[in-house]
């Protein structure tokens, strides 16, 4: 299961992590497709992929997490 991280605001900008997992059972295809889905319903983007010896994914997505700020008027 996805672990969803966060770091610390550089400046001005704070991201929101989601590390993965994907196992070399998935082809190119099936892994393209589902990180396509990712980013158009979940506003995720790549942000690393590492694959490993053995043929493992580990992938890291980010998106930026937005403040709401109260406004008086």
């Amino acid at each position: 299961m996805p672990a969803a991280l966060r770091r610390p605001p550089s400046r001005g900008v704070e991201w929101e992590f989601e590390k993965l997992t994907i196992a070399r059972d998935f082809s190119r295809n099936v892994v393209t497709k589902m990180l396509v889905e990712r980013a158009e319903h979940g506003g995720w983007e790549l942000d690393r992929v590492r694959v490993s010896p053995d043929g493992t994914r580990r992938v890291v997505l980010r998106r930026k997490i937005i403040r709401a700020r109260l406004t008086l008027t």
